[in-house]
């Protein structure tokens, strides 16, 4: 397939932007990207899609998300309205997950992968639980993934708080899908070692995750210091903070992914640096649950890969990136906190290096070599484009609702608008009948 008459956005380490720009790809890999004229005249055999203007750049990638959390929008939380984080917890995303059958956590996927189509997000990396259908549960999730032909990776998240029988089978729902893609791997599905978060697994439980580990070459993904209740439970229960007592266990390291990082002190962000552990930032969720900032510009000074998520808010990663670049600026009182360019680098560059401790090839980039996980937008800019302004016209032009064209892996899951891959109607028909019985199951408890 060869992409004509685009305005191309590449990023990748050679960024650019290509007026009349071109994009060819064979299979599910880029093979060059150029102007119109000289691609057109090397591959004149190439299928052609034109752009006919449009702007052309690599699918957006979200680093850490949860697809259960689909079937809570729009759900009464029974009883008073939570006060803190761990309310929110406790009475909402800890009856919500327990209220999950295999159906119901596979059409929460399928929903949110609707959604993940539609605003050009083409990698989504994910976060599961659902205490009372442990086994199986990522063949659930994975299937829904397959089926919408992008690319997702996935963990189960291991916890105590379901007991020890609820902690072991986590483990080994852990274990057996890392093993699968050992045996069958799926240049679309990726996956890791899930654990909840620190206040919630005991010293033994970390140590039988490690030990489960060995020898599946992966790391863990898992929420740290999201709240200051987790970092007060690991000081009083162990007399550590949580990235320490995270580093002594053998959690943090060069493939693990630690989501949201908010109130970690000058000598965890080291621990991060020293282990090369990856952090993702999720800016939207953070306000609504009110649990705090992340010291997101301290990380990356201190040479830590930082990247960007939704922690289950809508896929229109576009979305992310513009809340991420307000929400620095008024929380330091400062205008000139999380400049454009730097925030590119987290939503590409960085989201790029944690999407590779998932998929054997580059995304996140319009380079030979990489994915051809590509997007078009109907943007039309009204002011020069060019490679000293390109992130600005994303912050404050470019939306999820002009993508126009899907593609992942070379797979076009949706054209002018059409999601081609999966049955939108029929999909969220289903899903509103099984929220019903989600909820009422959250009512009962």
């Amino acid at each position: 397939m060869l992409i004509i008459n685009g305005t191309v956005l590449t990023f990748g380490p050679d960024k650019r932007t290509l007026p009349a720009g071109a994009v060819y790809y064979e299979g599910d890999t880029i093979i060059e990207v150029g102007r119109t004229a000289d691609l057109q005249q090397k591959y004149p055999q190439a299928q052609i899609l034109d752009a006919a203007g449009k702007i052309v750049m690599p699918g957006m990638i979200c680093a850490h998300t949860h697809f259960y959390g689909a079937f809570a929008r729009g759900m009464a939380i029974p009883g008073q309205p939570p006060e803190n984080f761990m309310q929110i917890l406790e009475r909402l995303w800890w009856k919500v997950d327990r209220a999950l059958t295999l159906e119901d956590s596979k059409y929460s996927a399928l929903v949110a992968l609707v959604d993940a189509i539609r605003h050009g997000t083409t990698t989504l990396i994910d976060h599961h639980a659902s205490p009372n259908h442990i086994d199986g549960s990522l063949d659930a999730l994975a299937e829904a993934a397959t089926e919408s032909g992008l690319r997702v990776g996935l963990c189960y998240e291991v916890t105590d708080r379901n007991g020890p029988a609820g902690a072991l089978a986590g483990i080994a729902e852990n274990v057996r899908f890392l093993k699968r893609l050992r045996t069958t791997p799926n240049p679309k599905l990726g996956a890791s070692f899930g654990l909840h978060a620190a206040f919630t697994v005991s010293d033994d439980t970390l140590d039988a995750c490690v030990d489960a580990a060995k020898g599946l070459n992966t790391g863990f993904h898992i929420h740290v210091a999201e709240d200051k209740a987790d970092e007060a439970d690991s000081l009083k229960k162990y007399g550590v903070r949580v990235a320490e007592r995270l580093e002594k266990k053998g959690i943090l390291g060069p493939k693990t992914l630690a989501a949201h990082a908010i109130h970690v002190d000058a000598y965890e962000m080291d621990a991060f640096r020293a282990t090369q552990t990856k952090i993702s930032h999720q800016p939207r969720s953070n306000m609504n649950n009110a649990v705090g900032v992340a010291e997101v510009e301290k990380l990356l000074n201190r040479g830590i890969t930082v990247g960007l998520g939704n922690d289950g808010f809508s896929n229109n990663m576009f979305t992310e990136i513009h809340v991420a670049y307000l929400l620095h600026k008024v929380s330091h009182g400062d205008p000139r906190v999380m400049p454009g360019d730097r925030l590119m680098e987290i939503a590409f560059h960085n989201n790029t290096t944690i999407a590779g401790l998932f998929f054997p090839k580059p995304v996140g980039m319009l380079a030979p070599g990489a994915f051809a996980d590509i997007i078009l937008l109907d943007y039309i800019p009204y002011t020069p484009l060019t490679d000293g302004n390109y992130p600005w016209q994303v912050i404050f032009g470019m939306d999820g609702s002009h993508v126009t064209h899907t593609i992942a892996g070379g797979q076009m899951v949706m054209r002018d608008r059409q999601v081609l891959t999966l049955d939108e109607s029929a999909i969220a028909e289903k899903a509103t009948e099984l929220a019903k019985g989600v909820w009422r199951r959250v009512n009962d408890m």
